[in-house]
Formats: structure tokens, sequence, C-alpha cells
């Protein structure tokens, strides 16, 4: 399951003090000319308590994780998912267990006949056939079984010497399929189950990663969000208070009625700001409450995040990190889970896709048991007796049937041969092109994940750099707006040109903001590629063969 998860920040993002730095300079127009000396050097504290004025409820990141992965959506679908192909797994493995079974029967008949040798004008027998035994199919192909039956009768017939007859037979059966059916061609199904569910399992983890790495990026995108929101807010108060002294100004003849559009404009863009930044805290709030599967406590609008992005990480050398991203990644695992799965059933399909040759052969034995009865034989020279001594039991005729004392045997072949290629090849082919697809999707996966690492190991090689200069592009913004502050004052600058000099400022900011969450970005991401391991592991390049002791 691919998911993606775009950051944007709002118009105006910023940093803390990249913000706070802002609201000093704008204050500067709400005061008397001064000297430039006079503006606060640290203005943290005005952002901190503009920030600790938000309402809604601090969640930290460890937190948030936790939570997502035990009710995410996506995850507990994947966890469905990795159940099904278990049971799959078992149904196909059921296919090999041994397995016991057994038959009793009770019947009766009543034949009228016309022969004199039948022993009753109407013959009536009844019957009681008991069987049990065991059987199991190897993952050769070779299906073996063991089996004891024995057939009670008893006939109203005058000829019957035996009444109960008991009639006993034991065999052991053999089938062993020499082309179809043999080896791949009867475990394809099996063990292409099982590569199945340890590609679920891959994937499982994968869609905890994924889950993972989403709640960071949106965690980090509501971090950059809130303090955007909170800077916006107070830019904007800052904005009522400009206009006001442009007004003032106006009315004193010292600047025109343009000055004073160019402010209203100013303050109309602020407000417009403020209303598009808190929507965009209430969305990333809403999918964060998506992701963990809860609302804010209390009744609050919206979750807080309580901790802060890292604004470095450790060393990473890529050849290593590619090379942990391709053993590691779950998406790799079950991609070639899914490939030997593919070539599993193939496997199969090219014996299944060969005639039927196999080798049938049993080996039993009988036994008979009964009660004997006296026969009466009348051929015209008078009666005749026949007596029968046997009185055994069901006992009696398994004892024969163990020591064969009667024995049987059998040993043959059978063969089928489907005229004009049958299904069995249709399918062998389709599971070819199988294959290929999923050689070719695992190759693509590989490809595509080097160049995800490549992209956010760029990105973290040249993160301090990015955030030093854009912490240079804010610090001359910053001069900018304050030296345009003063000559506003002085009236050596328009209100149109100090508005465009915030306007710089703001873009400056965002830069720096943005580069901020883009660490944390690829951070989140190289962490998901690597399957955890980033930065837990030590990713430095190994020491040069001088450097080693």
């Amino acid at each position: 399951m691919k998911r993606t998860c775009e950051l944007r920040a709002p118009r105006g993002s910023a940093s803390a003090l990249v913000w706070a730095t802002w609201l000093a300079a704008s204050a500067v127009a709400a005061q008397p000319l001064a000297d430039p000396g006079d503006v606060p050097a640290n203005p943290d504290s005005a952002l901190a308590v503009a920030l600790a004025a938000l309402p809604g409820e601090p969640i930290s990141l460890e937190t948030a994780l936790a939570q997502a992965v035990a009710n995410d959506t996506a995850l507990e679908i994947a966890r469905a998912g990795l159940l099904a192909a278990s049971g799959v797994e078992r149904r196909e493995r059921g296919a090999f267990a041994p397995e016991l079974f057994g038959e009793a029967e009770r019947a009766g008949d009543s034949q009228p006949t016309a022969s004199f040798f039948s022993g009753a004008d109407v013959l009536e027998t009844e019957s009681t056939r008991l069987g049990a035994g065991a059987r199991v199919r190897l993952p050769l192909g070779t299906e073996l079984s063991a089996s004891l039956n024995a057939v009670r009768l008893e006939s109203n017939s005058a000829f019957a010497t035996l009444s109960p007859q008991i009639d006993s037979y034991g065999e052991l059966e053999l089938v062993q399929p020499l082309l179809k059916g043999f080896g791949p061609g009867a475990r394809g199904e099996r063990d292409a189950a099982a590569l199945e569910r340890e590609g679920a399992e891959a994937g499982y983890e994968e869609a905890r990663l994924a889950t993972r790495a989403d709640v960071e990026l949106i965690y980090w995108a509501l971090h950059a969000a809130e303090r955007d929101y909170a800077v916006q807010r107070l830019i904007r108060d800052q904005a009522i208070r400009f206009l006001e002294e442009v007004r003032l100004r106006a009315r004193a003849g010292l600047v025109g009625p343009a000055e004073e559009a160019n402010a209203r404009v100013f303050l109309a863009d602020q407000e417009q700001q403020v209303l598009d930044g808190e929507e965009v805290l209430d969305s990333l709030s809403d999918r964060l409450v998506t992701l963990i599967g809860r609302r804010p406590a209390g009744g609050a609008p919206r979750f807080r995040p309580a901790d802060s992005p890292p604004a470095d990480q450790p060393a990473i050398d890529l050849d290593r990190l590619l090379a942990l991203t391709l053993e590691r990644s779950p998406r790799i695992a079950a991609a070639e889970r899914r490939l030997a799965a593919a070539r599993a059933r193939l496997a199969g399909a090219t014996w299944n896709a060969r005639p039927q040759l196999d080798l049938v052969g049993n080996l039993g034995g009988r036994g008979l048991a009964g009660t004997g009865q006296d026969v009466i034989l009348d051929f015209g020279g008078g009666p005749d007796t026949l007596r029968t001594d046997l009185n055994t039991g069901y006992s009696d005729g398994f004892k024969q049937v163990f020591k064969r004392d009667f024995p049987t045997w059998a040993v043959g072949l059978r063969f089928s041969v489907p005229i004009g290629g049958g299904g069995d090849a249709g399918e062998r082919d389709r599971l070819a092109a199988e294959v290929v697809f999923a050689e070719q999707e695992l190759e693509a996966l590989r490809r595509a994940l080097v160049e995800d690492v490549r992209a956010r190991h760029r990105e973290l090689a040249r993160s301090r750099n990015r955030l030093e200069f854009a912490a240079r592009g804010v610090d001359a913004s910053y001069e900018q707006v304050r030296i345009g502050t003063l000559q506003f004052r002085s009236g050596r600058t328009t209100a149109f040109e100090l508005v465009r000099l915030g306007a710089d400022f703001a873009d400056a900011q965002r830069r720096y903001s943005g580069a901020l969450v883009r660490t944390a970005r690829a951070t989140a991401d190289l962490r998901r590629l690597t399957a955890g391991a980033y930065p837990g592991l030590d990713l430095a390049p190994p020491p040069s063969k001088e450097s080693r002791p």
C-alpha cells in the first residue's frame, strides 16, 4: 500500500525566532522615532506568549506514534491481510496433513428368487459394513493409505454355511505420480502460500513504517503551521496598528491617500492569511485524528505538538545507506516473496502440464469368520446334512488379515494424455507471464527506492547549509525591514515599499521554516525506507585503512 503525505506550510510560515524578529521590527512603526539600538535583541518571549495562548491538547510525537500504530485503519487492513495469508497457508498445508477416516453402514435387502440354489423363495439379507484407516499425501505427490474393513452378512438362505458370515480385509495402497502431480506439481500451491504469508508479514511491517512516517510528517507540518499561525496573528495585530499610524500621518499631511490604501491592502491580506492558517491547522489536526483514532480530549479544537523538529542529523554514507535499504526494506522483501511464490506456482504448473502417469500398488490380506450352521441337501438320494463347526468373530478374521493367511497384492501403471494440450499448458503459460511481471515489479521497486534514498540523502547532506543560508537570509531581510521602518518614520520611503519589504521578509521566513520541516521529512522517509534502522545504526563512512589501529 503506497501512501504519500504532502507537507505544505501556509503563506507566511516561519520559525519562532524569525517570526518574533519580524514582530519586533513591525513594532518599531508604532513607537516614536528612536535609535536603531532600541530594537529588542531577543523577541522570543512575544511568540512564546502567543503560542501558549493557542487552544488545543498538547501531544508528544511518541504518544501520537503509539496511538497510530494501535488504531490506524490502514494498519488494521494490513493486519487482516496477514491473517488471511496465514489462513491460506494453513489451508494449503492441510492438504499434506495425515487424515483418519472411517465408515459404518447397516443395510437390508429382500430379493425374490426363482432358483433352487438361492436357498429361499425370498432371499433376505442384512449386512453391517465397518471400515477405518489413515491416509496421507506427501510433498512429492505420493499418496499412502492403510485401511481395515469388515462386512458382517446375515442371510435366510438354506445353503448358507455361515450365518452371520464376517469377511475381513486390509490394504496398504501406494499411488506415486511420475509426471503430472509429482514434486512441485503437488506442493506448488503450498510453497507459494508460505511465501505469500512471508510477503504479507513484510507488507504489514511496511504498513507499520508507513503509518509512523505519515504521523511524523503530519506532526511536524502541524508544528510549523501552529507557529506560522501564531505569528500571523501577531503580524495581523501589528498591521492594525500600522494602519492606525498611517491614518494619523495622513491627517497630519505627512503621507498621501496611496499610503493609507497600501496599509489597508496589507491588513486585508494579513486577515485572510490568519483565516488560511487556522484552516491549515484544523486540517492537519484532523489528519492526525484519522491516524491515531481519537479526538483531542476535553473538547479541545485540535492537537498541539509538544516536541520540536530535529535541526541536525548524523553523517550518512550513501553507499552504506543504499545497501541497508536494499537489504532491510519490507517493500523489497514483500516483492521478493511475491516473485518466489510466482516461481513456485510456475514450477508446479510445468509439471502438471505433462501427461498423467502414476505408479499404483497395494498389498493386503483377507480373513473369514462367522457362526456355522447345518445345511441339509436332498438331490433325490435322501437328505444329506453338511455341518460347519466354525464359530469365530471379528478378532479371528482380523488376525488372518494381519498374518496375511490369504494375501492379496497388485501393481500397475495408469496414464492419461489430454488431446490438444489441455488447459494445464495454458495455466503454465499464464504463470510464466506472472513471473516476468513479478521480476519487473521487483526491479522497478529497487530502482525507485534507490532514487528515493538518494534524494533524501541529498536533502540531509545539505540540510545544515540550507538552514545556515536561510538564517542569513532572515537576518538580512530583518535588517531591511528595520531600516525601512526607520526610513518610513522619517518620511524617506513609502508605505508601499515597507509592505514590499515585509513580503520579502515573510518569504525568507518561509524558506527557513521549510528548511526545518524538510529536514524532519527526510529523516522520517529514511527511517521508513531503512525499516527503522536510520538513524539508530552507525551509517558513517567506514574508517580508512590508514586510520585503523
